[in-house]
Formats: structure tokens, C-alpha cells, sequence
């Protein structure tokens, strides 16, 4: 009897018991309702693969994906007081930012990278909008700027990828202040003679799309990304009329000269490399790489070979 109550039913229960399955194994598509594996969703750079709808990507997984190799060197920015006005709505803004950066493992919004692309320095910056939907508070600006100065010292191009709701009301005057702030680093790096190209990604929206993100070069557009001032429902509320279907997305911005064109994410490190080098009149990738590879062959073909190292101990003797 002990032998059925310790081993048999213990068995038959865990048999019988329903197993639990994470909740992110799959992802809905918002367009269709397909569902896709979450390592297939990976492997496709957060774009579903029947529909192509364009999904939010992680900013790690966009870094790893744009550098080189994955690698690269996240800039430090500039440590600022959390919460300047000691705001409370229902809650602490302190607390607010303490739960964002529990969440998402960010000190902030914006975070600065370098690295190479395509073996050419660049200088990238990231918003993340999991972290209080990418909103431009102080230290959002200080990273924006800070990643502007860092590509101007280092004669680098920066690719800025916006994704935010706008500035963080929270911080009231102070987050406004930085739509300046950084329109002025944006001239600075201009006047470095550095290129200074824009990703818009969804959602990218109020005072970031009034500052740095209309201010590039050239600008980029994820497909379906929203990108405008105000939202739509707002503007309907206002002007009391039906917008036009696509309005404020990037295709209907392509159409209306507002971006300069839309590129889907899997393309998208492939086209920034090319607009780059374009920019900086520099030659193609495929250029160096035969360049590279002519001036090795040349090499291995001429040059004497190269001497056998000897063992430390046969040196000493």
C-alpha cells in the first residue's frame, strides 16, 4: 500500500496534471493572428515571417545584429538627478523609474554604442521604448548628445534608431529643454562634417519627431512605423474629421516626401552600410573586401615566408 501512495498515484498525477507552458513560446501576429515560435521570430530579426509585419526589437538584439561580429562598446553617458521635481501623479516618478529599470535592465531610454559596421566606425544610438515607452527626459537628451559629441570627436557617422511616445512629462520644463539641446548637438556633429542618419521605428512620436529624429541626413523608415507629432485619434478629436487610411505611417510618409525611404529590417544593416559609405564618399564594402583580398594575395604570392618560431627551451640552450 505505501508503495502505491509513494510511487504509483505520485505518477499518475503528474501525468494527468496539465503542464505549464510559458506565455512567450509564441507570438501573435497583430496583423493576421499568426502565431510564430519565439526562436523563429529571433531568427527573422522580430519580423513575422508570412505577413511581414515588423514587431519591437530588443536593443540588444539590434546592436548584436547591426555591428560587426556582434561586437561593440557601450559609451557611458552622463549620471543625472532621477527625478529633478520630485514628481507624484498616482505614484512617485522615482518609483516609476525604479520599476523601468527593473524591467528592462536600463539605466534609461537611450543607450550609446560604437563599433564597426561593415568595417567602417560608427557611433549608434538606441531608444527603447520598453523603458517608459522611449519618452526624452534628461538623461535620455544627455545620451542622445552624448552619442552626437562621441561621433564627432571620433569622426564617425551616428545612426540614431527613434522609438518614442515623446518627452517625459514627468520632468516637465526639463525634458522640453532637451528638444534644443540636442538640436544643437545634431549641427555640432553636422559641422564636424559627420553624416547623421535617422532609423524611425514604431511607434516614433512627439517631441523626439519635433527634435533629433526629422533633423538626419537621410531618413529611414521601418514599415508600418507610426511617426508624427501628435497621434491620429488626437488629431480626429481636434480637426473633427476622418484622416486618410495610412496616416502618419511610414509608407505614407515616403509617399508625401516626408522620409526618404522605407526598408524592411531585414535589409536595413545592408542599407545603412551603403548610405554610410555614400555619405562619407568612401568606397563600397565589396570594394574594400576585394581590395583586401588582392593586397593578400599579392602578399602571400611575393613576400618571403615566414619564419618558424622556436621553443623558449631550445632558445635557451
Amino acid at each position: 500500500m505505501n508503495w502505491i501512495n509513494s510511487v504509483v498515484r505520485p505518477k499518475i498525477r503528474s501525468f494527468l496534471e496539465k503542464k505549464e507552458v510559458p506565455d512567450n513560446l509564441w507570438v501573435k501576429c497583430p496583423e493576421t493572428g499568426e502565431m510564430v515560435f519565439h526562436r523563429d521570430l529571433e531568427a527573422n530579426l522580430y519580423v513575422i515571417p508570412g505577413s511581414g509585419h515588423h514587431m519591437r526589437m530588443p536593443v540588444d538584439a539590434r546592436l548584436k545584429q547591426l555591428f560587426d561580429n556582434g561586437e561593440y562598446v557601450t559609451i557611458e553617458t552622463p549620471e543625472v538627478s532621477p527625478d529633478p521635481l520630485r514628481f507624484r501623479d498616482e505614484r512617485r516618478y522615482s518609483d516609476r523609474i525604479k520599476d523601468a529599470r527593473n524591467k528592462t535592465g536600463a539605466r534609461d531610454a537611450v543607450r550609446i554604442a560604437y563599433g564597426t559596421l561593415d568595417a567602417l566606425p560608427v557611433t549608434v544610438g538606441i531608444q527603447n521604448f520598453e523603458f517608459m515607452g522611449g519618452s526624452l527626459g534628461m538623461a535620455a537628451g544627455e545620451a542622445v548628445i552624448t552619442g552626437l559629441e562621441t561621433a564627432a570627436e571620433r569622426q564617425t557617422p551616428f545612426i540614431m534608431f527613434a522609438a518614442s511616445g515623446g518627452a517625459r512629462m514627468q520632468e516637465g520644463i526639463l525634458s522640453l529643454m532637451q528638444m534644443p539641446r540636442t538640436t544643437v548637438a545634431v549641427q555640432k556633429l553636422r559641422e564636424a562634417g559627420q553624416p547623421y542618419i535617422v532609423v524611425l521605428t514604431n511607434p516614433t512620436t512627439g517631441g523626439v519627431t519635433a527634435s533629433y529624429a526629422m533633423l538626419g541626413d537621410i531618413h529611414i523608415a521601418e514599415p508600418g512605423a507610426l511617426i508624427g507629432f501628435a497621434g491620429p485619434r488626437v488629431i480626429e478629436q481636434t480637426i473633427r474629421e476622418k484622416l486618410p487610411e495610412g496616416f502618419q505611417r511610414a509608407e505614407y510618409l515616403l509617399d508625401h516626401g516626408m522620409v526618404d525611404m522605407v526598408v524592411s529590417r531585414l535589409e536595413l544593416r545592408e542599407t545603412l552600410s551603403r548610405v554610410c559609405r555614400l555619405l562619407l564618399k568612401a568606397p563600397s564594402f565589396s570594394a574594400v573586401q576585394a581590395e583586401t583580398e588582392a593586397a593578400d594575395t599579392k602578399t602571400s604570392a611575393d613576400g618571403e615566408p615566414e619564419p618558424v618560431p622556436v621553443p623558449l627551451a631550445e632558445a635557451a640552450d
